[in-house]
Parts: structure tokens; sequence; C-alpha cells
């Protein structure tokens, strides 16, 4: 009996010590104090030092690049492109007088490590803008460049660059070089609009066309403009300026070869935030702030709802639908548009103006989720959820699940039960997918006055967890486990850089695409109502949207999100433990630590990659360790 004592003593002495990983797969010693951290959608960590930016891939032993050639950068000046592996880093405002102020500027690829462009190196002495264009994966400069005679250093160029093959495509001059006459203002004023054919570039001066080559093909006097985008036929382009007082947007409609198409500009109030080209019509969604003035005669902070004729731009609606708040949720299904109020309510508008809903729907503030389900469309906001009929907007259940308005909200769906799921403020409301009937299947206590905000099916069991806490239940709400690890104190939370970002949020936003407003040559809007529970589409739409691109690092990111996600079957919580703050990684299904990282220091700062399964850790002010959590 001693023998299997000491045995069992040994083999619980090596288990233990096989969850505590405390020596890091790499460690990397910057040189200079770090400032910052950034996990990128491609799972590569950005440090921010004294010096400049360093990249940080965890499966090298060494970073994968260095970039000081700016020095020290604020956080405003590194600007991480959404949905793809650049970083654009910008010192000094463009000046639309050449002249005035050096801007420098310069695109990193950080999956390559690879400086793609750098404004010194190119001689550029003032930049004016500089747009990354996807999925055609270019880079449009323009600005000063200090290169040929005395009048061609001074007259604003623009340069296009492949990104792929890193180098310069063409360039040309916006206005004659050494033109005699009075000075004319040629700086760029929004995004320029790379087609299949040519290049629109908005200017002060107007807009102007130009071949891939360079040469003049037409210009307009439509000054001003902001963003533009084009049809699929890239024969009808609209243009939006923001007027001068920076409160309403000019819609403006030209052709492929430069003519108006519309008699007059359209004028909407606010700033467009939404604007989808239909069969139908145009659809535009423009967002009216107050700017903060309380008086009774100031805008309302809400979103207007416009449909216009393509052919003339006039309003093809007798009515616009009453929003009372900003439009959280938008899509245009075959019937008509659906839109969510980030105030509380739902309506379903269609393209001829008529409301498809008997009434408007009266909901909580801050919708969460709005998804097809079986039954119709099921939304929960923070304190009620229903499921709709979508032609009549008639409530499939005989009322809706009220609770008291929560912070975090978790749902999702028991097929096996044919039930919905939903927990709000501390109860587990189950709802019979085909009555709608509502027991309250359990209560659940977190510590530290947390709740639930991820909720998933395991094996017939249902998975609840927050920071802090994790619980399984069998399918009659009774607990299997539950987990509670102290938070370390409330000020390590204020230092945590980012914790831990989900593999769906993660997916969710590389399948946003961009809003409106931005580079509109980009990836088209999103425009989804997902099916209720459905995260792998999400994960998928970004692999093939990444995968879309003939480039080797857009390649790689779509594997990223092909691969299973290292939080599936953990969970990481940062606690306390005997020998200090550390991460444990729990296992969801039997609640057991699989996984201890003792972290030496009571206020870690700290990212966690839940796709690829890494921890990057900020062990000194000049030092970062990576350690594997698979």
């Amino acid at each position: 009996m001693r023998y299997k004592l000491i045995i069992c003593l040994l083999i619980s002495s090596i288990l233990l010590h096989a969850q505590k990983a405390e020596t890091p797969q790499n460690s990397y010693d910057l040189g200079a104090k770090i400032n910052e951290m950034t996990l990128t959608v491609g799972g590569v960590l950005i440090a921010a030092t004294n010096d400049g930016l360093v990249g940080i891939d965890p499966n090298k032993t060494t970073p994968i690049f260095t970039f000081n050639n700016f020095g020290q950068l604020k956080p405003e000046e590194t600007e991480f492109i959404p949905n793809s592996p650049y970083i654009v880093v910008s010192q000094g405002a463009g000046s639309k007088l050449a002249g005035i102020t050096k801007t420098k500027r310069a695109v990193l690829n950080y999956i390559t490590g690879d400086v793609i462009f750098n404004s010194e190196d190119d001689s550029w002495n003032q930049i004016y803008t500089c747009n990354i264009v996807l999925p055609q994966n270019k880079l449009i400069v323009s600005g000063i460049q200090k290169i040929g005679s005395k009048h061609e250093k001074m007259t604003p160029k623009v340069a296009v660059y492949d990104l792929s093959a890193q180098k310069l495509d063409y360039s040309f001059f916006l206005d004659k070089p050494g033109r005699v006459g009075i000075a004319k203002d040629f700086s760029v004023t929004g995004v320029p609009l790379l087609l299949n054919e040519f290049l629109i570039i908005p200017t002060a001066q107007g807009l102007l066309a130009k071949s891939h080559t360079g040469e003049d093909l037409w210009s307009t006097k439509i000054k001003g403009v902001n963003w533009m985008v084009a049809d699929e036929t890239e024969k009808e382009i609209y243009g939006f300026e923001t007027t001068s007082n920076g409160k309403n947007t000019r819609i403006h409609k030209i052709g492929n070869n430069g003519a108006e198409l519309w008699k007059d500009d359209r004028k909407v109030q606010g700033i467009v935030s939404n604007f989808q080209i239909l069969p139908q019509g145009l659809a535009v969604v423009s967002d009216k702030s107050s700017g903060g003035s309380t008086s009774v005669l100031a805008t309302k902070n809400e979103s207007e709802i416009a449909f216009l004729s393509a052919s003339s731009g006039e309003d093809l609606w007798d009515k616009a639908p009453k929003t009372k708040g900003y439009v959280q949720h938008f899509y245009v299904q075959d019937d008509g548009i659906l839109f969510g109020i980030q105030q509380g309510g739902i309506n379903k508008i269609s393209f001829d103006g008529k409301t498809l809903f008997k009434k408007p729907l009266k909901t909580g503030e801050n919708i969460m989720v709005m998804a097809q389900s079986p039954q119709g469309l099921i939304y929960i906001t923070g304190s009620d959820a229903n499921i709709v009929d979508l032609k009549t907007g008639d409530q499939v259940w005989k009322k809706p699940l009220k609770y008291k308005n929560s912070v975090a909200v978790a749902s999702t769906f028991d097929a096996d039960n044919n039930r919905y799921l939903i927990a709000a403020d501390g109860t587990i409301y189950a709802i019979d997918a085909n009555s709608g009937d509502v027991d309250e299947l359990a209560n659940t206590k977190f510590d530290e006055k947390e709740f639930a905000n991820s909720m998933e099916m395991r094996n017939g069991n249902i998975f609840l967890s927050a920071s802090q806490n994790m619980t399984l239940l069998d399918n009659n709400g009774k607990a299997i486990y539950h987990e509670y690890y102290k938070s370390p104190s409330k000020s390590t939370f204020m230092k945590v850089a980012g914790g831990v970002l989900a593999a769906a949020s993660m997916a969710a936003a590389a399948s946003t695409a961009l809003a409106a407003g931005a580079n509109k040559t980009g990836f088209g809007s999103y425009n989804d109502l997902s099916n209720y529970n459905d995260y792998g589409k999400d994960a998928k739409r970004a692999s093939d949207m990444f995968a879309s691109i003939a480039d080797a690092s857009f390649k790689m990111m779509s594997q990223r999100f092909k691969a299973t996600a290292a939080t599936e079957n953990a969970q990481f919580i940062l606690t306390k433990l005997n020998d200090g703050v550390g991460l444990v990684k729990v296992n969801k299904d039997s609640g057991k630590v699989e996984k201890e990282i003792i972290l030496q220091n009571k206020k870690p700062e700290y990212q966690v990659d839940d796709i690829g399964g890494y921890l990057f850790y900020k062990a000194t002010d000049k030092t970062i360790y990576a350690y594997s959590l698979k």
C-alpha cells in the first residue's frame, strides 16, 4: 500500500506539473519599452514600442518584422486595415497646400513582414490620401512627389501600387506641370474609385477620370466628393459629398463617361451610413446628430431611411418610416427592407413604401440578435425576446419573453428538445419552438455578480460562461458542475490589453466588410440575415472572402478561419492561483483545468488568440512571451 501511495503521489505530482506550462514557447526581447499590444485578425501580435512597431508570429522564434523608420508612433498614427494583412502608418497630417508640412506614410504586410510602401523611399514629400483598395489589392496614393523637373516636384500626383507584386503600377499628374495661369487647388478630397477600365479621383476642382496608364478621359465640376460607389456594370457611379456644415450629405450620379445623370443632386439629412443599389431603387440610411445640443430646435439623434429612384434621384416613398433612433440592423429581403432600431423597435417596409408589418414592433433597447429561425425572425434585446412572422410582424410567441434589463444575454437552440434557451439576469428560460410556451429551466448564480454572456449545447448539456464563471447543466437544468475563478483584482482588468477575442466575433468582423463612407471599392456591404446559431457560416464566409484574393497572405488568413478554434472545447480565464496570477485553460465538458500558465505579475497585460490558441504576455516592459494554449 505504501508503494502504491508513493506511486499515486508521484503521478499526481507529474500531472500537476504537466498542467503548469510556465515556460513560454518563445520569448521576444524587443529592446524598447512596449506601449501597446494589438492582436490582428491574422493572428500576428503587433507591439507598439518607443522605437516603432514589432510583429510577432508565435510560431517563429524571432519577430517577423521591426519597423522603426518613423520612430515612436501614437495610437492614431497606426491604422489596421479591416479584413486584410495591412497596416498603414502615418505621420504628419496631409495639407491641401504644397510645401507646408512634410507627411510620411508606410504600408506594412504583417503576415510577411514586408514594408510594401514607404513614402520616404519613393520621395513623397506630402501625402494627401493613402488608400488600400480591396479586393483589387491595390494601394492608391496622392500628394506631392519630389522627383523630376522643378515644376513636376510641385504638381499634385497620383500613384497606384500593386500590393501583391510590391511595385508601382502607374502614376500621373493631376495638373499639367508648369501650367501658366491662376493656381488651382488639385488636392484629393476623398477616396479614389478604382474601376476595371479607369480610375476616378475626387479633387477640389472636381472629379477626374484617368485611364490605368494615366491618360485623361473626362472631368466634372462636382467638387468635394468624399467617397464613391459604382453599380455592378460600372456604368453608373454615385458620389457622396458631406456638406460644409458636416451635417448633411449630397448624392451625385454620373455615367462612366462623366455625364451627370441626375438633373440635381439629392440631399439627405445626416451622414450616410448605409447605401445599397437594388433593382427597385437606392436604399439610403443616414444618421443625424444633435452634436450634443440640448436645444428643442436641435436635430434629433436618429437615422433616416430613404428609397430613391436610380434614374432621377427622386424619393420613391411618399412618407419615410419613422425610426426614433439609430438603425442598428438593416437587411434587404425579397419583399422589402427589414430594420431594427438601437433604441428599440423593428419594422419592415416594401419597396414601394408600404408598411409590411401590421404595426411597428415594439422591443426593448439594444437588439443584440436578429436572425432567421424555422418559426420566423427571432430577436433578443437586453430586456425581451420573441419570434415574429417576417411577412406580417405578428408575434409567434403568445407574448414576448420579458426579463430584467441585463448587461449580458446569452442564447442558443437546443435541437434535441426543439426549444430556445435564453439566459438573462441569472435565469435560464426554455421556450418551446412550436408552442412558444416558456418555462424557467434553472437559476444560475455567478460569483462577482457576473451574468452569462456565452451559451452553447454540448452533447445534450447546456454550457454557460462569463469572464470568471463557467457551468454545465443537464437538459433538465440540473448543475453538472460550476467553476469559479476569482478575478485577480478590479484594476487588473483595466490593464488587460484586449482580453479574450471570441472566434465568432472575429469571423463576424471579417465578414461585415466596410461600412458606407469607407473605401467603397472594397467588399460589398454585408447584408445577410443569418440563420440563428449559424456561427460556422460566418467563419466560412470570412475564409472564402480571404481566399478570393490571389495573394499568399490572404490565403494564409483563409486557412486560419478554416481551422478549429482553440476555444471550441476550452475556456481561458485569468485568475489568482496559488503561485500567483495566471491564465487557466478549463475544459468545457468536465470543468477540469487542463493547463495553468503563471504570469509573474499581479496586473498582467496580455492577449489571447482564441483561434490559433496562443497567449501573448508582456513579461517586462521590453519583453513578450508567447505560450501555446493547445
